[in-house]
């Protein structure tokens, strides 16, 4: 009963305290009132509660209490009762609204707070983040930011990083259009903030930054190139291409190649991809038989894509590594066992090339290609290069044919199965079964259509975009495309996929196509090695491990 008592003394008490600071019209003068208050905040829960009102809505009258109604207000965003938390929570955008000097500091423990358990408190929480955003976004995001870490501040802990980063992915970025304003000043801001924060970021976090710049009317439709170059070089830094390649280092391996297919768009949009392909040339290729055999799909299949965004100069210089690798590939032998679809990504990728630069094949493949040039070397003989190159082909072709007879034959036997499968079950076998066939044949149709041409020693080369790889779906024929109309399509992104960062998994139902494909190779050929597998979609693991640990700080 005394405590009862008591309680509801110290009620009393803080609407007296309120009622004479509402009521008074020099309220600087009742110090005696608001320092009441902020004692009483260590009272009861109802008495908290109350004080939790009070304490912000007189705090601009009483700047040399500031520290010590901040402090017990601080106090009361961590107490025990739930109800007082968030009664705390949404009292402290108040501060702000009078004296912004306090906003930075409003938001950085508004931002620890975000890892609340309760929905309630984390509803509280964000509603007044996105208060403070709305009244000075570039303060409140540059603050936010410094809970992702960079190299000159080191984060904050780890699950307070994380919700942070929910949160600006969920809340913020949604609202760019909204709450980024002036545009330019803003995006151009954000730019700076994401960049500090990449050298430290799993690849799924990588990749919802970088569709976020990409998002950005500062990196959208009509932006020039430097500015693609400048998201190409962000991208760059990510796969660290100025480190000394180490084959064994296998999330080296998985950033290189997760990069170079993010910044395909970038590519087909005028960015250049000089560096990328510098160092795969000197750095990837010479120890390409060493990779995993999954991670050498995955990244002749970002080559081959990339290939159609190479300048002149750079087929020059790629061309040698890739008809080397293209030889190692093209059995001479009819018995040996030959993986189809590194031939389809490789041919694809040699025709691309030497589209641009013709006479380049003379001395590497014995062709008779005349532009005028000295580069064109016909006064040199290289007619057993021809030789052992058409080998190759007639070799190859042979085999595709081959395959693609098994590969029809075994669809027939699929439709049959699926006619007498009874169960879902055994349905969605057999619809699999038929996916691995039809991505099978894709591959050595492709495989003989681009053969053919390479037989004369003045070959057409196809540069253009008649051959579809057998991983992509086939583009639908439109006479007024969306694509030209909106610009080029953005990939899925993470959060959409990889989480927030694309997760760039691979097209098809149940598995990435170029796997689709060489499952479909496998199980006609009865096993046999040289199996392209390509990842699974997403890596499970991150590109960095935190050592990170701090505790709330106020």
């Amino acid at each position: 009963m005394a405590e009862a008592s008591e309680a509801s003394n110290d009620i009393e008490k803080l609407y007296q305290y309120g009622e004479r600071l509402n009521e008074a019209t020099d309220k600087s003068q009742n110090v005696k009132d608001y320092l009441g208050i902020i004692e009483a905040a260590g009272g009861s829960v109802k008495a908290k509660q109350l004080a939790a009102q009070l304490i912000p809505k007189f705090f601009k009258f009483f700047p040399t209490l500031s520290v010590q109604a901040i402090d017990q207000h601080f106090n009361l965003c961590e107490d025990e009762e739930l109800g007082v938390r968030v009664q705390a929570i949404r009292g402290l955008p108040l501060f702000c609204k009078d004296t912004p000097e306090y906003l930075s500091k409003i938001v950085d423990v508004l931002g620890q707070l975000l890892p609340a358990g309760e929905n309630v408190e984390r509803d509280a929480v964000q509603k007044s983040l996105m208060l403070l955003l709305r009244q000075d976004v570039k303060t409140s995001i540059t603050v936010l930011f410094k809970h992702v870490g960079s190299a000159e501040e080191p984060g904050s802990d780890e699950t307070i990083r994380e919700k942070v980063l929910c949160f600006i992915r969920d809340k913020v970025f949604p609202l760019k259009e909204e709450l980024l304003k002036p545009q330019e000043e803003m995006e151009r801001h954000i730019t700076n903030l994401v960049k500090k924060s990449l050298q430290d970021v799993t690849a799924d976090e990588f990749k919802m930054f970088i569709n976020f710049l990409g998002s950005m009317s500062l990196f959208g439709p009509g932006a020039p190139a430097e500015r693609l170059q400048e998201l190409v070089e962000i991208i760059e830094a990510q796969a660290d291409l100025d480190a000394q390649f180490d084959v064994s280092d296998g999330d080296h391996i998985d950033r290189l190649i997760t990069c170079l297919k993010m910044a395909l768009p970038l590519f087909k949009r005028g960015a250049s991809s000089s560096k990328f392909l510098d160092y795969l040339n000197k750095h990837i290729i010479p120890v390409f038989d060493k990779f995993p055999e999954e991670k050498k799909m995955d990244l002749l299949k970002n080559l081959a894509e990339c290939s159609h965004h190479v300048s002149p100069q750079e087929c020059r210089q790629l061309l040698p590594s890739i008809v080397q690798l293209l030889k190692k590939s093209m059995v001479r032998k009819k018995l040996e066992d030959m993986n189809f679809t590194i031939v389809e990504c490789l041919l694809y990728t040699f025709h691309h090339l030497a589209h641009k630069a013709p006479n380049a094949t003379n001395s590497l493949c014995g062709y008779k290609i005349v532009t005028g040039q000295p580069s064109d070397r016909l006064g040199e003989d290289f007619s057993e290069l021809f030789k052992d190159f058409n080998e190759r082909l007639s070799t190859i072709e042979v085999l595709t044919r081959a395959m693609l007879k098994k590969l029809t034959q075994g669809m027939t036997e699929h439709n049959k199965d699926m006619a007498a499968a009874k169960t879902d079950e055994e349905k969605n076998i057999v619809k699999l079964q038929k996916q691995n066939a039809t991505a099978g044949l894709r591959s050595c149709n492709n495989i003989v259509a681009m053969t053919l041409p390479l037989h004369s020693k003045i070959p057409a080369f196809i540069g253009d975009g008649k051959i579809n790889l057998s991983w992509k779906e086939a583009a639908k024929p439109s006479s007024r495309s969306s694509a030209a109309i909106t610009g080029e399509k953005r990939a899925a992104t993470a959060g959409n996929g990889s989480g927030a960062y694309p997760n760039k998994k691979g097209r098809g139902g149940g598995f990435p196509q170029n796997q689709l494909v060489n499952r479909a190779l496998d199980g006609v050929r009865g096993g046999g090695g040289g199996a392209g597998g390509g990842r699974t979609g997403g890596r499970g693991r991150g590109w960095r491990g935190h050592g990170r640990g701090r505790g709330y700080r106020y």
